[in-house]
């Protein structure tokens, strides 16, 4: 029996987890990307554990993986997007704080995606109309919530709307104190946090279109039902960029206010 594509990307992101738990706390060769950048040997592992899924079911699509770049065509209609290790830094210093992403791009959509939780072992997933978590075999539908009034504030560059806007700058507002709890996780895992219900929002500049990093999360918030803009509320991958992913509609505006502040009045 063909193996559904969102069966695929659950498997896929397993795959990759299982790499990633079993190598943590091992001395890892590091490869550096760029002055601030590096991959180990553990996101190189896991995003062959994660291509090898793919490609066995599906030899015929097209893979970006962070780490191998693109095989097959770039106009491909099908696109798997996979980031194998999100939060390296986190977990080469041995935090557990990380995330394996994959989605699957059909034309200019998301229609299938998964991010796993390496050491928590659950997988949030959606096959794009619900988003679900997937713990010991078993799905619970992700609800939203701003309750615990928890907003993770991506630090990492690049800041195309710098000097207007640094999203560092947020964590200093009076009035982004005042309403929420700031936290800083450094993975994309906190995007998935969103749609469960676990995280009030999200905010992060930057241009995300294909985004092994981010296209699963958003994803997820989108199928569970989340507010998810780009930075001054217009649709995601236009304009300025950037991500407000929020529980609801009253917590998205109060972060569209806060941020708006940072900008000229004639932007």
């Amino acid at each position: 029996m063909l193996i559904t594509d969102e069966e695929l990307a659950l498997t896929a992101a397993q795959a990759g987890a299982a790499v990633v738990r079993s190598m943590y706390g091992a001395s890892l060769t590091r490869f550096q990307k760029s002055e601030s950048d590096f991959a180990t040997t553990a996101d190189i592992e896991a995003e062959n554990a994660i291509l090898d899924v793919v490609r066995t079911a599906r030899p015929d699509d097209a893979v970006t993986g962070e780490e191998s770049g693109c095989t097959g065509s770039g106009s491909a209609e099908r696109m798997w997007l996979v980031d194998p290790l999100c939060g390296t830094l986190n977990y080469a210093a041995r935090s557990m704080l990380v995330a394996v992403n994959i989605a699957l791009r059909v034309g200019s959509d998301i229609t299938v995606a998964a991010s796993a939780d390496p050491f928590a072992e659950e997988v949030f997933w959606t096959d794009g109309d619900h988003a679900y978590v997937r713990r010991d075999g078993v799905d619970e539908r992700l609800t939203p919530s701003p309750d615990s009034r928890l907003v993770d504030v991506n630090l990492d560059p690049p800041f195309p709307n710098e000097p207007s806007f640094r999203a560092a700058r947020l964590l200093a507002d009076p009035g982004f104190v005042e309403r929420f709890s700031p936290r800083v996780v450094s993975t994309t895992l906190a995007v998935a946090w969103v749609a469960a219900g676990r995280r009030a929002a999200y905010v992060t500049d930057g241009h995300l279109r294909d985004s092994v990093h981010f296209a699963s999360g958003i994803a997820l918030c989108q199928a569970a039902g989340c507010v998810v803009t780009g930075i001054h509320g217009q649709p995601l991958h236009t304009g300025a960029g950037g991500l407000v992913v929020a529980a609801d509609l009253d917590t998205h505006a109060a972060l569209l206010k806060l941020i708006g502040n940072r900008f000229p009045p004639d932007r």
